[in-house]
């Protein structure tokens, strides 16, 4: 069974304090660049905003959202426009998903979940699997999201599993028993799929 090492109650700043010394790690490492995966929606936002502030090589960083709406990078609902926006003047690499993209090996990858399970936009209908043959998928949620009814690219579980640790940030209460009824085993959507394949270390924190 896949543990994880579950941080309560952690401020934005503490989150940012830990991914800062995350990087610091990855980018002493060697002397190339590191690529990682970061969720869209509205909770990664203010803990870049901290970590700004904190100081890394950004330009040896590669920033790959996680996922992406089919929408123009200018649209509300783009994921690698939010990015960009607060990432690539701090002279940081954000990589827009296309079809046919491959994915790099990631330092770090950055999930958020959903009340259904899902991570990334691999939601309970797409069936996400851990042997995937592809590592970027077009993908419909269904039921379609009210607040983003757009198609999706979603890095697939194999991509976001090529990696040297995973870190989720999950806010409430629902969330937190659903995570860690995950990890248990107790259900089979994908968060657990992504967790039961885990082979690196995993930092939840709620």
């Amino acid at each position: 069974m896949t543990t994880a090492d579950i941080i309560p109650g952690a401020s934005d700043a503490q989150i940012a304090t830990w991914l800062h010394a995350r990087l610091g790690e990855a980018l002493g490492a060697g002397s190339g660049d590191v690529a990682i995966t970061i969720p869209g929606g509205s909770t990664p936002f203010p803990i870049l905003a901290e970590l700004a502030h904190l100081g890394l090589d950004w330009s040896r960083i590669a920033v790959w959202p996680g996922d992406d709406r089919v929408v123009p990078e200018d649209h509300p609902a783009s994921n690698v426009g939010r990015i960009r926006a607060a990432l690539e003047p701090m002279g940081a690499r954000v990589v827009a998903l296309e079809e046919g993209l491959v994915p790099p090996h990631f330092a770090l990858a950055w999930l958020g979940m959903g009340t259904d399970g899902h991570i990334a936009s691999l939601f309970p209908n797409t069936d996400p699997q851990a042997d995937d043959p592809q590592r970027l998928r077009r993908l419909v949620p269904d039921p379609l999201p009210p607040e983003a009814p757009f198609a999706r690219l979603s890095l697939t579980m194999p991509a976001l599993l090529d990696s040297d640790a995973l870190v989720f940030v999950i806010r409430g209460a629902e969330k937190q028993a659903l995570f860690e009824a995950a990890l248990a085993g107790e259900h089979d959507l994908p968060v657990a799929r992504l967790l039961h394949a885990a082979h690196q270390p995993v930092t939840c924190f709620t």
